[in-house]
């Protein structure tokens, strides 16, 4: 997700700007569309970026410049822009059967055989899938299960979901409320109640004491949900959530110990624990799940975006023993199990799904995420001595570099200077498709999880230039040292 709040307005008390080009593609975009997580008042005076087509992990946009997509469109299309065999999965099956729903008493073809895979592929004991289309459905159905599963065992007081704050987990009224953005919840009535708390961040580099360590850290953080969970009384807290790695606000890696150390918090209390790996999943971290990459033992989680690289939407939500046997006593108390969408298990979208879970075995793509990721971290690292630079991070494919006003403080450049939106654009003229993070001025990068060696190296030049340029532009404008008005 981009920090797209952070864009320069006109504050919007002005009339938008004509467009200079009123029949170009983005203009009638623009007339017709409502942009997502955009600006809306600043698309109206500068249209997006209009991309027509794909190849490997590029994107081209209606003029033919070509970009690198570091961020794989939206931390998802895992093969890039132009994989052939996904596009052929996708083309067979709607040959063969185009839709047909997967409730009450049908399914299609493929929809066992990618539960099967799934079951399979994951370390973690998981009982059932259940398909939805978006990670944000996906984690709204695990806030209805934990709600569910506590009714089914005669603990209907248990209904209180806790989460991180900055942790990002979807935009449907449930997921959003287990979002800890505030910017997510602003002027939407959200959180939807009271059952819906928060705890800590677990950015060390920002929150972290003087003088205390990593695993110090992580035992002031589980301490502090410990003491959450007993003020609210444990007899009312349902589940937690995390992301392994947290995405959209900051590509922020767990300190040290920290996830052992909340697991125990959630085990003494009977708490739920539900991994969103919509980001982390489907091998961004260099192990199939972030839970594996960081020894977490969930009860459900989360799956999305990379699941069919994004060629076709559809998430999972997997579950262990103990969920499903509640849930099959209730659909045998009250009927039937009343939940599902019109498109749950697409036969399509299930189908690219499966295909991609046979590629990342076919042509060892874990094993690429290790190498290439292994070469995107050092390369990411290399900016730690940057006078820019206050922290980089990162693990797998996936990681952040954040800039600073003042290294030593760690002071941010105040966020109407717009430096990471500079950043940001700065690439993007240099061939080079970054994301802006929620975390201060974080630059996060993802890129596909098929990128090459010779590619990373590539992606990291155009960076340098970017970020040569942004050094430029802040030491004129001594933004360094600037206050805002």
């Amino acid at each position: 997700m981009d920090d797209a709040s952070s864009r320069p307005d006109n504050g919007g008390s002005e009339s938008a700007a004509p467009i200079s080009k009123p029949n170009s593609l983005g203009a009638r975009n623009v007339a017709h569309v409502a942009h997502g997580y955009g600006n809306l008042d600043a698309l109206e005076r500068t249209p997006p970026l209009v991309v027509t087509r794909g190849s490997g992990v590029s994107i081209i946009d209606e003029e033919g410049r070509e970009y690198i997509e570091g961020v794989a469109g939206m931390w998802c299309a895992n093969f890039g822009f132009s994989e052939s065999e996904l596009v052929d999965a996708a083309i067979e099956q709607f040959q063969a059967l185009p839709y047909y729903h997967s409730l009450i008493d049908k399914t299609t073809e493929p929809m066992g055989r990618l539960a099967e895979k799934l079951k399979g592929s994951t370390r973690v004991p998981m009982a059932r899938v259940f398909f939805a289309n978006s990670g944000s459905e996906a984690n709204d159905t695990l806030v209805k299960l934990a709600w569910y599963y506590h009714n089914a065992i005669g603990k209907p007081e248990k209904k209180k979901i806790i989460s991180r704050f900055m942790g990002f987990h979807g935009v449907t009224c449930g997921a959003a409320s287990v979002t800890g953005i505030p910017q997510m919840h602003m002027d939407f009535d959200l959180p939807v109640n009271d059952r819906f708390l928060k705890t800590d961040c677990p950015h060390f580099y920002r929150y972290g004491e003087p003088g205390e360590s990593e695993e110090d850290y992580a035992s002031r953080l589980a301490n502090n949900l410990d003491e959450l969970i007993v003020k609210e009384g444990p007899e009312t807290v349902a589940a937690f959530f995390a992301e392994p790695v947290m995405g959209g606000g900051g590509c922020i890696v767990p300190p040290r110990t920290y996830f052992e150390k909340v697991q125990a918090v959630l085990d003494k209390y009977e708490i739920l624990f539900f991994a969103d790996e919509v980001i982390t999943g489907s091998g961004r971290t260099g192990n199939w799940l972030g839970s594996e990459t960081f020894n977490i033992r969930p009860d459900g989680l989360s799956l999305a975006k990379g699941l069919a690289s994004a060629y076709q939407p559809i998430s999972a939500v997997m579950i262990n023993q103990k969920l499903y046997d509640a849930m099959l006593a209730e659909s045998r108390k009250l009927g039937f199990f009343a939940h599902a969408f019109t498109t749950t298990g697409h036969p399509v979208a299930v189908a690219v799904a499966l295909r991609c879970q046979e590629l990342m075995e076919e042509r060892d793509v874990l094993g690429n995420v290790r190498r290439a990721g292994g070469l995107l971290q050092e390369r990411i690292r290399g900016f730690a001595d940057h006078p820019l630079v206050g922290t980089t991070r990162g693990v797998g494919m996936m990681g952040a570099i954040e800039l600073v006003a003042d290294k030593e403080t760690r002071r941010s450049f105040d966020p109407s200077f717009g430096v990471k939106t500079y950043a940001v654009d700065r690439a993007r003229e240099h061939g080079l498709i970054i994301r802006s993070a929620l975390a201060g001025d974080s630059l996060a990068f993802a890129p596909p999880l098929v990128m090459t060696e010779a590619e990373v190296e590539e992606m990291m030049r155009r960076f340098t230039l970017a970020l040569d340029d942004t050094t430029r532009w802040i030491e004129e404008n001594g933004l360094k040292t600037k206050q805002a008005a």
